[in-house]
């Protein structure tokens, strides 16, 4: 159906109308919101510019109150600070017035003590002055006194000196003579022990046969040609085996035997094999002699470390140290008063072991402590000292117990027993040497000055080798070719002498031979 355009127009006017009147309306209700928020606004604004200038206002009046506040407190410190200042200057102030009157009244004392020295000086001096003229009269006194006595006494200074020494020098002759008296007194009071002791050296300078029983051995011979070989042309081979060995050789009338002699056993024992390996071989002269009598002294080495191991064995110790078994087989050519130490050493460990056993003590350690009892005398003649503390001191060396140590330094009461070892090794060893004929102290005293000798020779310096010969008699002593000249052999023997002549005692005289040999070896290759 069709519209009419009029009635097309009407609602198309109608609708744009009522399109119009809607705007407008909607304009406005937008206006008057616009207007309504615009009102809120300017009173929100309004609003909050009466509270920020409220609180502006509050901020100026609480910062003026600060401010106020402050200004208060720093001028409370300011203040505070100015009295405290003050203050510390004022107590300066004070302090330093009072050193002040200190350094003052310390400059017046010194004052007063520099012009107290100064009157002390002046009245020194003074004193000084006097105390010269009074020295200078006391002088002139003296001066005048000294020639009045020397006119008086008719002697000079020097002439007194002497009278007065002459006097005093008669006197010390009467406290001598008083010393004198009072040493013959205790002599007197002591002749019984001096007595004993004369007894005792006349009986060993007259023991010659019982020395020579025990300090000779014989060597026998084929025939008596063999003698003059021996000795050699002009005697150069018996006097190269006696340097050598230092043994005496005697060759006497009897057939077929030679004697050799020396207190030494060792070395008699060198010169015994040396001797008797020189006669089995034929060939006799001094380079050969030197060659067997090193040989000897190997074989008498042997010799001692058998011995040595024999009294172990016999005596059933074990565990000993090398050194000590070869220091045992020593004893073997050692002897005291005449009896064989080895032997003694054996007895004593058994006996020990016995006494030991009884008494309920450790028998092996007894048995150990009385072989190792006399083991210093192995070196008595190498170190001074007695034969009690050598031993001590080789023992603690091999690391023996304490209680062997302490049984060997207790056996002659160096120290007291304090164990039964100790106790036990003590009396076995007394019964060892009180037995009938087991000592004989004649011979031991031989030794002794025999030892003596050759130390005292030995104690000078360039002295190679020492043999005391002929019982001490004669003493041949070897000198380093290189230390010692002929000039100072001289005076060497001289000395030798005189210390011999002031510190021994001996029978007859002491022939003393210095033997300076000098020798070059050379070898062709």
């Amino acid at each position: 159906m069709k519209w009419p355009i009029t009635l097309v127009l009407c609602l198309v006017a109608l609708l744009v109308g009522a399109g119009i009147a809607g705007f407008i309306c909607y304009r406005k209700g937008v206006q008057k919101g616009i207007e309504q928020r615009k009102q809120q606004a300017e009173a929100t604004i309004s609003s909050a510019e009466k509270e920020a200038s409220r609180i502006l206002e509050d901020a100026k009046s609480k910062a003026e109150t600060q401010k106020k506040n402050a200004l208060i407190e720093a001028k409370d410190e300011i203040f505070k600070l100015r009295s405290d200042a003050d203050k510390e200057i004022k107590d300066r102030r004070n302090e330093i017035s009072r050193q002040e009157r200190r350094i003052q009244q310390k400059e017046e004392n010194l004052d007063k003590k520099t012009d107290n020295l100064e009157r002390r000086e002046d009245k020194i001096k003074t004193k000084l002055r006097h105390a010269d003229e009074k020295l200078a009269e006391a002088e002139a006194v003296k001066d005048s006194q000294m020639q009045e006595l020397e006119r008086i006494s008719g002697l000079t200074q020097d002439q007194a000196k002497d009278y007065i020494l002459q006097l005093l020098d008669n006197e010390l002759n009467h406290e001598k003579a008083m010393k004198i008296s009072s040493y013959e007194q205790q002599l007197k009071d002591t002749c019984e022990e001096k007595a004993r002791s004369y007894v005792s050296l006349a009986i060993a300078k007259c023991a010659a046969d019982q020395v020579q029983e025990t300090a000779v051995s014989v060597v026998p011979l084929s025939n008596d040609e063999m003698k003059g070989r021996i000795i050699g042309r002009e005697g150069r081979n018996i006097r190269t085996l006696e340097i050598l060995t230092g043994v005496d050789i005697i060759i006497d009338d009897t057939p077929e035997v030679i004697t050799l002699s020396c207190f030494d056993h060792v070395r008699r024992e060198v010169a015994r094999i040396a001797l008797e390996k020189l006669i089995a071989d034929g060939r006799i002269h001094p380079t050969k002699i030197e060659e067997m009598v090193e040989k000897a002294r190997h074989e008498v080495e042997h010799r001692i470390r058998q011995e040595g191991e024999r009294a172990v064995l016999e005596t059933n110790v074990h565990g000993l140290n090398n050194e000590l078994i070869k220091l045992l087989g020593r004893l073997y050519f050692r002897t005291s008063y005449h009896q064989n130490v080895l032997a003694h050493s054996i007895e004593v460990s058994k006996l020990s072991g016995v006494l030991a056993s009884e008494l309920g003590v450790d028998a092996n350690l007894a048995r150990r402590a009385g072989l190792l009892h006399d083991i210093g005398k192995a070196l008595t003649a190498e170190i001074e000292g007695s034969h009690v503390q050598i031993g001590v001191d080789v023992c603690r060396k091999y690391h023996e117990s304490d209680e062997v140590i302490h049984a060997i330094e207790a056996h002659h009461n160096d120290v007291e027993p304090k164990t039964a070892v100790a106790c036990i090794v003590q009396a076995a060893d007394a019964i060892s040497a009180a037995r009938p004929a087991a000592r004989s102290e004649n011979y031991e005293n031989y030794i002794k000055r025999l030892q003596k000798l050759e130390n005292i020779c030995a104690s000078y310096d360039g002295i190679d080798k020492c043999y005391a010969l002929q019982a001490g008699r004669e003493i041949h002593v070897m000198v380093v070719p290189e230390a010692m000249g002929d000039e100072k052999m001289v005076l060497v023997a001289r000395q030798i002498a005189k210390q011999i002549e002031a510190e021994m005692e001996y029978p007859g005289q002491i022939k003393i031979n210095l033997i300076r040999e000098s020798r070059v070896v050379d070898y062709a290759k």
